[in-house]
């Protein structure tokens, strides 16, 4: 009955909102892109790679999931498992074929039983992933029907979601315990979990695959970005992830922070958290009256010259993590408007002192119960956000190494998770 009242409101959703989507479709190729097999249309690849391979569908939404994924997916590879990876924004498809060369990737399917039903007898699964907090009725159902195991890994229930959950627990519950098992980030998740009707048994606290994301080889771009940096003696703050209202905020405080930084010269590199906005925000840093520069557009150091009060506009994906690794400071994002905040740890793991505003609840575990405690991370609000920059461009005072610690401390989750997937397989 859930299931069938479930579908219907999802059948009702995509019928009235048919002229909106029409309309974002004619002006937006990233509403376009996948479109037939978002649809049950499945592409021939994965029939191709489902064809008498021991294959595991992973689930990954955007880039977060995707970057958090990478070297679990690399494991089950090296294990001889074929993966095939699903994600559902175009940014996060457009890495995961960057980063998982050979593997089928592809959108994630609307969540109707018989395009679900599509999926699985095309690919065939040995087991089904999703991370986070992935938690789709028809695929968790239909998975169960078909007898295959589903794993939720990297599990976060936040402080938003908890009590919506506790408050349709007898919804939910039924659904949950079609879930083979849940690899919580935190044992707080894992409680927050049983709370919710899942068995104990069907829980388990894997720590977080975000500790074992480590960026990998310099990208041209960040060597570009080097060039310029080291040729003209620059000390660098990079603002990765931000959210409306934020790079506002970065730039209103810049000429002041140059200013206390004075005689060290400074550059911002702003890194917007969603593609369509970049644009958005490059017009924004011409009219906050700096030289607005896209990466992408930034020649090589001594093939042009920048002049005037030049602002980096980060407008490619898959860089940032890397990028991080060229910082003095580092500022993430979704952290000073109220939207949780965004992974602290791309900057720790290269021993870069880390800002971030008040709204950090997506990352309690990582920010509240580690950093916070170690004295490896600065949180601000944004009147704030000038003495912050200025004092870390002088000296951290040892805060990016406390940061790196943490982030090394904290490695393994991948390992764990690995085992249990494993284990449950067999």
């Amino acid at each position: 009955m859930v299931l069938t009242i479930y579908s219907a409101l999802l059948m009702m959703g995509l019928v009235l909102g048919a002229p909106w989507w029409l309309a974002r479709m004619m002006t937006s190729g990233r509403y376009r892109a996948g479109l037939a097999g978002r649809l049950g249309a499945v592409p021939a690849g994965i029939r191709e790679q489902g064809s008498g391979n021991r294959v595991v569908w992973v689930h990954a939404v955007s880039v977060g999931e995707v970057l958090a994924a990478s070297h679990l997916v690399g494991e089950l590879r090296a294990s001889g498992y074929t993966v095939a990876v699903s994600t559902t924004t175009q940014a996060g498809q457009e890495l995961a074929r960057k980063r998982f060369v050979g593997c089928a990737v592809f959108y994630m399917p609307l969540d109707f039983a018989w395009v679900i039903r599509r999926y699985l007898r095309a690919l065939t699964p040995q087991l089904v992933v999703t991370m986070e907090s992935e938690l789709w009725p028809n695929l968790i159902h239909q998975c169960k029907t078909a007898g295959i195991p589903l794993a939720v890994v990297n599990a976060r229930i936040s402080d938003r979601s908890f009590p919506r959950y506790m408050a349709l627990r007898r919804v939910w519950g039924p659904l949950l315990r079609e879930v083979s098992l849940f690899l919580a980030q935190s044992e707080a998740t894992a409680e927050r979990l049983r709370a919710m009707g899942v068995a104990a048994e069907r829980v388990a606290m894997s720590g977080n695959l975000k500790y074992d994301v480590r960026a990998g080889l310099e990208t041209a771009m960040t060597r570009r970005v080097r060039g310029w940096r080291d040729g003209l003696g620059v000390e660098i703050v990079v603002a990765g992830s931000t959210l409306p209202g934020e790079e506002e905020m970065l730039l209103d405080a810049w000429l002041s922070v140059q200013k206390g930084a004075s005689p060290k010269m400074t550059m911002l590199v702003i890194a917007p958290r969603h593609t369509p906005r970049f644009d958005e925000v490059y017009a924004l840093i011409g009219k906050k009256g700096y030289v607005a520069v896209r990466c992408s557009e930034l020649p090589e150091f001594g093939a042009g010259a920048l002049s005037g009060n030049v602002v980096l506009l980060l407008d490619t994906i898959g860089d940032l993590a890397s990028m991080y690794s060229l910082a003095t400071v580092a500022f993430v994002g979704g952290s000073l408007v109220k939207k949780g905040g965004h992974n602290p740890l791309e900057p720790a793991q290269f021993g870069v002192p880390v800002v971030m505003g008040p709204s950090w609840e997506n990352f309690r575990e990582i920010v509240g119960e580690e950093m916070v405690k170690a004295e490896a991370i600065k949180i601000v609000t944004p009147e704030e956000l000038v003495g912050a920059f200025v004092l870390l461009l002088g000296d951290d005072g040892g805060m990016g190494e406390r940061g790196r610690a943490v982030f090394a401390s904290q490695s393994g989750a991948t390992e764990r998770t690995l085992a249990a997937l494993k284990g449950l397989i067999a």
